[in-house]
């Protein structure tokens, strides 16, 4: 199971949060790169199921308070 996480952050904050996010243990994360547009940052991660997926999310997103918003696509493949 594969996910694309939109982030959107606080101005000038980005980098330091992809850094924080490729830093983190236990998450497969396969891409995280700063975008133009709407968002700041797209990561992209996968996992076994649902659950383990959602753990990866919270542990990503919630421990970080300049994630202002975020953009979960789940994919199966």
């Amino acid at each position: 199971m594969r996910a694309y996480i939109l982030v959107k952050a606080k101005p000038g904050t980005t980098e330091n949060i992809l850094k924080v996010i490729k830093g983190l243990k236990g998450i497969n994360i396969i891409l995280a790169d700063s975008v133009y547009g709407r968002f700041d940052a797209v990561v992209v991660i996968e996992a076994q199921d649902l659950k383990a997926l959602s753990e990866m999310v919270y542990k990503m997103i919630g421990g970080h308070p300049d994630i202002l918003h975020t953009e979960t696509l789940i994919t199966l493949f």
